[in-house]
């Protein structure tokens, strides 16, 4: 499907908007986190597949598609690892490094040249991020927080190379690869940690598998085409901004003063490069 960089973008939004909810159901279930994370990707691989079964889609495998897929892999089940090992403020903000990574990624392997505009971009959301959770910041421990920044690292892979992918065909390979292996990592977690079944686990399992991760990485592998990796990343950090906003309003949890200060930041440089993105493909377009 062939949409413009606007369009694109828009659809980065929204799956940011879905992956934000994760945090609130995720304390709603009783279960490990690895446990939650191998049936949230199951239910997300069911949905993904129907998608591909109803466009005719094959999985098609090339090494885009195997690092895009073990990029997305890693980076949801590196988060949880420290999200256990270290507090939630150091994995988010630790994860919300990717844009950097994928710099220096396509710097390196890919002779790529960044205009001053975008790496003042980079270091202002960067810095948002910090603000937004400097109320919470703690030392934590030092295992959880280089894994914290190694799902910063996937993170940057899976934007890297998904938006190197030809084709939507492509695009929804990696993801359900993707989301196949964290589910048979995680799922064998069952086999050590109970996982009590009861009517609100299953409802809140289903929530986070089909409206937190399904369909939003079906529209991601819709956008991340049409997207440059670099936005696709800088519009991905409203999901840390909204996620405990939604903790704040169905928990309680109300962030400091600093936080609000880091989410306007942040929300702000993210919709002012959206629009000069935008406007620039739009230039390149008619040129």
């Amino acid at each position: 499907m062939k949409i413009s960089s606007k369009q694109a973008m828009l659809l980065m939004s929204l799956c940011a908007f879905m992956w934000s909810i994760g945090g609130l159901f995720i304390k709603i279930l009783p279960w490990h986190p690895m446990v939650i994370s191998g049936f949230r990707s199951l239910i997300a691989a069911v949905v993904i597949v129907i998608y591909m079964r109803f466009k005719g889609y094959r999985f098609v495998f090339s090494p885009c598609v195997l690092l895009a897929g073990l990029g997305l892999s890693g980076t949801m089940l590196f988060f949880v690892i420290a999200s256990k090992l270290t507090t939630s403020a150091n994995a988010i903000i630790l994860q919300s490094t990717n844009p950097v990574h994928i710099m220096i990624m396509s710097a390196v392997f890919f002779h790529v040249r960044y205009k001053k505009s975008e790496l003042i971009a980079v270091v202002v959301t960067l810095a948002g991020i910090g603000l937004f959770f400097v109320d919470q910041l703690s030392p934590g421990n030092m295992l959880g927080n280089l894994i914290a920044l190694l799902s910063g690292v996937t993170m940057g892979v899976m934007y890297l190379f998904s938006h190197k992918l030809p084709d939507e065909e492509s695009s929804m390979s990696s993801v359900l690869l993707g989301q196949t292996v964290a589910a048979v990592i995680g799922v064998s977690f069952t086999f050590f940690h109970p996982t009590p079944v009861t009517l609100d686990t299953v409802g809140a399992i289903l929530v986070l598998g089909v409206v937190q991760l399904g369909v939003p990485y079906v529209l991601y592998a819709i956008a991340v085409r049409n997207c440059p990796a670099l936005s696709c990343s800088l519009i991905g950090m409203i999901e840390p901004l909204l996620n405990p906003v939604w903790v704040f309003l169905f928990v309680g949890e109300k962030p400091g003063f600093f936080a609000l200060l880091g989410g306007a930041v942040v929300l702000v440089t993210v919709a002012v490069w959206s629009v000069m993105s935008a406007r620039g493909a739009a230039s390149q377009s008619a040129a």
